[in-house]
């Protein structure tokens, strides 16, 4: 495998990602399910960060990340708060609890998109890809990246 192909291979789990995500009795949205996951995982590796802070560290446009705040202010998974030394700033973090919308995101499994990516109705099939997924989660986590970036020593 070559970093293109490694670089495809994970736009479509991202693609299948997506569509694994329990939609139903949602409005519709104009900010992408992508970017509320991109968003949300930056406040929870940096809680209390501005909307502007977070649009500089993902590089997203200021306008997507208040967007993906306010999905996810509506769905309980942050809070908002004045900044104490800017009273203009917002300042976003997780919520201390896990709100009804997330604990239903987080239990909804991958099979059926996972199912119709692979053309398959074969569960046999679909938990071995699902397992080797896993793998991969365990290997593969958010420390991985740091790694990456890291200046070599």
């Amino acid at each position: 495998m070559n970093g293109v192909e490694l670089f495809l291979l994970g736009r479509i789990l991202m693609k299948i990602g997506e569509e694994a995500m329990p939609t139903e009795g949602l409005p519709k949205y104009t900010t992408s399910v992508r970017t509320v996951l991109i968003v949300a995982s930056d406040i929870a590796a940096h809680p209390d960060s501005a909307i502007g802070e977070i649009a500089a560290r993902t590089s997203l446009p200021q306008s997507q990340v208040s967007g993906a705040v306010a999905r996810l202010r509506e769905a309980g998974s942050i809070v908002t708060a004045p900044d104490p030394r800017d009273r203009r700033r917002m300042l976003v973090r997780q919520a201390s609890e896990v709100s009804e919308r997330v604990a239903v995101v987080r239990s909804t499994p991958i099979d059926g998109a996972l199912a119709a990516a692979l053309g398959t109705d074969d569960a046999g099939e679909v938990a071995e890809v699902t397992a080797l997924l896993e793998t991969l989660a365990r290997r593969l986590t958010p420390e991985t990246l740091a790694r990456l970036r890291a200046e070599p020593t």
